[in-house]
């Protein structure tokens, strides 16, 4: 019986590697999208056009994401903003988003 639940374990944490692995892969073509926008300006098209391919639909599904229309729309949402994905995902970056967005709320009511 231990057997089992090693086991299971085991190919549990080899599916969320896999699982990251492929959430990188879909940061790196988010930000290869984003030089392309900065340097030929078509960022947003070129993102869209990689996530709604075979093999971007196919990254999408292994890194646990729906590549449904929603999710395109989103990857060139934010490969139009420009902010590269170390940074999107760096912690400072969090807060000084939520200090700014503290800052607007009462400017807003």
């Amino acid at each position: 019986m231990f057997d089992f639940v090693d086991g299971a374990a085991v190919s549990q944490e080899q599916g969320t590697r896999a699982r990251k692995l492929f959430a990188a892969v879909v940061l790196a073509a988010l930000d290869d999208a984003i030089a392309d926008d900065r340097k030929y300006g078509n960022g947003p098209d070129q993102i869209a056009r990689w996530a709604r391919s075979r093999d971007g639909r196919e990254v999408l599904t292994c890194a646990g994401i729906d590549p449904n229309e929603r999710v395109v729309e989103g990857l060139m949402e934010f490969v139009s903003k420009g902010v590269r994905t170390s940074v999107a995902l760096s912690r400072e970056e969090s807060e000084r988003r939520a200090a700014q967005l503290g800052e607007s709320a009462p400017a807003a009511a």
